[in-house]
């Protein structure tokens, strides 16, 4: 035991005695090494002894999360802090403390955004007459939201007008379940599981749609369209289906490695409901053991063999190459993955004007004032990684 310690830590070992008093002084030294080098020490006792990492493609950024934090990073550069947003931009722990640092106040209530001032409204969705308060006072409104949630609202909106009853799959208090309801509310019922059906007031004969929040999981909302399918046998559903297919796609990247991992990391929010149903995904598909951390530190010290790994939409790329670096798996990591995303969504229409309205300004008087790029050229090809490493702190 004397002669493996020593070989990895060096302890200078006093043995010109015997006895107690030799072992007195090795335990004393050693004590006083590991003190000064406990970081190193911890590590040798409890390093991971993980072989490789299978990483799922697509994970992370979605297009709808790109353009809100693109979107509240331009409103940093345009005006001076503080600058306000309705509820957090997206579910994301980290995302929201880097924008706090930089100047931006997150609000429950529009009311607590003084006159004049600007205000973005989360990329969730806000109900209708949230967002016609919030552009009172003079306030400078700009709409964050995914166009996917969007679309979702515009159903419910021309459904309700048609007389149908909408049953509406989503999770209660979410903001974009609450945002949506509020569009129709004495249309819209609410249901989170199939045994919800049964409690809803719809006769089977009456108009009937159904709609969902854009971040379910696909087993949650399948069980839930069997079962309405059977109990509202005329019932409206959307040609194009309402989960968001950056939500889709994450979640079938993952099946395929969940039965694969030993462990597998989701990266992202407790809040985030996206991520919530990769947790459940790669329970459902196999995997032995599911963690979802905000960080690469809260990953446990014991994982081992194959760990998979990815994200929710709303989390950064930063987020997860960190967890793999703390993996350090002895064979490196692995891409796992049959899609390829390209969509892009721009700025809201209100920030781009406000964008060309800053770039004319700031170059008023330069000659060939016309030749000049505009800003928003680049912005298809800018992360939101990049937007969030460009700000200040």
């Amino acid at each position: 035991m004397l002669d493996f310690l020593d070989t990895r830590f060096p302890v200078m070992l006093d043995l010109t005695t015997v006895g107690n008093k030799t072992l007195l002084n090795y335990k004393l030294k050693l004590l006083f090494f590991i003190n000064a080098n406990f970081s190193n020490f911890k590590y040798f006792l409890f390093n991971m002894n993980v072989d490789k990492v299978l990483l799922a493609t697509p994970r992370g950024f979605c297009a709808g999360v790109e353009k809100a934090i693109k979107a509240l990073a331009w409103m940093l550069k345009i005006f001076p802090p503080p600058v306000y947003c309705y509820h957090e931009i997206v579910h994301n722990q980290f995302v929201v403390e880097t924008f706090k640092k930089n100047g931006v106040i997150f609000v429950d209530d529009v009311n607590d955004v003084p006159a004049f001032a600007p205000l973005m409204l989360s990329a969730h969705g806000t109900a209708p007459t949230v967002e016609d308060q919030a552009r009172l006072n003079f306030r400078i409104v700009i709409n964050a939201v995914c166009p996917l949630v969007t679309k979702v609202h515009h159903e419910v909106k021309i459904r309700s007008k048609k007389g149908f009853s909408i049953i509406y799959v989503g999770h209660s208090g979410h903001e974009e379940a609450v945002g949506t309801m509020a569009v129709a509310p004495e249309s819209v019922y609410l249901v989170e599981t199939p045994e919800d059906l049964d409690n809803i007031p719809i006769s089977n004969d009456s108009p009937t749609a159904l709609l969902a929040q854009t971040t379910l999981s696909q087993d949650e909302w399948k069980d839930i369209l069997d079962k309405a399918i059977i109990k509202f046998p005329d019932l409206w559903m959307p040609n194009r289906g309402d989960l968001c297919f950056a939500t889709t796609n994450r979640q079938d990247a993952l099946a395929d490695i969940s039965h694969l991992s030993d462990t597998v990391i989701v990266v992202g929010s407790a809040n985030s409901s996206n991520t919530v149903a990769l947790t459940k995904v790669a329970t459902a598909r196999g995997a032995k053991n599911v963690i979802r951390v905000n960080s690469a530190d809260e990953i446990p010290d014991d994982l081992y063999g194959t760990v998979g790994v990815t994200a929710g939409a709303s989390a950064p790329d930063e987020l997860i190459f960190k967890v793999i670096e703390k993996l350090n798996p002895k064979f490196g990591y692995q891409e796992v993955g049959k899609v390829v995303e390209d969509e892009y969504f721009p700025p809201p229409p209100e920030l781009r004007e406000l964008i060309k309205a800053t770039a004319k300004a700031m170059t008023a008087g330069i000659a060939f004032r016309a030749e000049l790029t505009s800003p928003l050229d680049s912005d298809r090809d800018l992360s939101a990684s990049s937007s969030l490493n460009l700000l200040k702190v």
